[in-house]
Parts: C-alpha cells; structure tokens; sequence
C-alpha cells in the first residue's frame, strides 16, 4: 500500500512522478539522459547496468521495468538480462560491460568502494572515462529512485507483461514520452 495518496492506475515510480510533477520532470530528464540520449554504450548496456544496480538493491519495480527495457536492447533479451542479473561475471556480456558492473556494484554499496585499481581495468576493457562516469551517475541515480519507489511504496505489478507492454514506448520515444501529466 502506497504510503501518500497516489494515482492507483500508475505503478511504481511513475505514480511518484505524477505525484509532484515538479521534481517528476528533472529526474524523469535524468533518467532520459542516462538510459535514452546518445552515448558510446548501447541503450542496452545502459538499461542493463540500471537493472543490475536495482537488482542488487532489491528493487523489485525497477528491476522488473528496466529489466524488460535491456531485454528489448540487447541480443539475448530476458535470457542476457537474467544472466547479468545473476553473476555479470560469467554473463555473455563484453569484458568492458562486466568492468563497468563491478564499478556500478561498489556504488550501489559505498561510492568510496571504488578504487583506482576499478577505474585502470575499466579502461583495459575499453571503457572511455565518459562511460565510466556514466556507469557511476548510473549506479548512483538508480540508487536513489530504488529508494524513492520502495521507501514511498509505490504499486509494483507482480506481472511481467505489465513491464514488456512499456518497453516498446520507452526503446522508442524515451522516459520524457511516458511522464505522466
């Protein structure tokens, strides 16, 4: 049961942004630039990152939505996602992905986790210093709408159609097409 009164038809976070609009849009912006706007890492590899950070924090909402949009992104769709979601390290995924994982996982527990060491085999895998930037602001925004969703309890659809009937919407258009008025 949500704990203020939300719209009923809008799961999760999406109630929360209807709820107050005027922080809706920045981080509905946010999520935007991170996960949809142009970047040298896929749309996959972005929303896989956010799936594993969310699944790493038990959020079962984000962990459900942005698992169903990687898996309309990435070859080896929900299969990949459950992969990554389970151990990134034996997943096949690019050793460069993996690097950015273990980075996004530190910060999902503690920024001060990530070590140099981190960011040096990150680069030895590919990674440019924007996507790691990318993959921590990632990590760590996904930290605070896990957060923001379980600690106000919004609706979280047990259904996994619910999540793929989004998908579609978000791959296309973005996060600032579904901003509920």
């Amino acid at each position: 049961m949500a704990r203020l009164p939300l719209r009923e038809e809008l799961p999760g976070i999406v109630a929360l942004l209807a709820y107050r609009p005027e922080t809706g849009r920045p981080l509905t912006d946010l999520a935007d630039a991170l996960l949809h706007c142009d970047s040298t890492l896929s749309r996959g590899e972005r929303e896989l990152i956010a799936t594993y950070v969310s699944s790493r924090n038990d959020c079962t909402y984000c962990r459900m939505s942005h698992g169903a949009f990687a898996a309309q992104q990435v070859e080896g769709g929900d299969a990949l996602v459950g992969a990554v979601v389970a151990d990134p390290e034996t997943a096949p995924i690019s050793d460069k992905l993996k690097a950015l994982l273990v980075i996004a996982g530190k910060v999902t527990v503690d920024g001060k986790q990530v070590t140099d060491d981190d960011i040096s085999a990150a680069r030895a895998a590919g990674a440019t210093d924007v996507e790691v930037h990318d993959a921590v602001l990632i990590a760590a925004a996904f930290c605070m709408y896990n957060r923001y969703v379980d600690g106000l309890a919004g609706w979280v659809p047990e259904d996994p159609a619910v999540y793929a009937a989004k998908a579609p919407v978000i791959v296309e258009k973005g996060y600032r097409a579904t901003l509920p008025v």
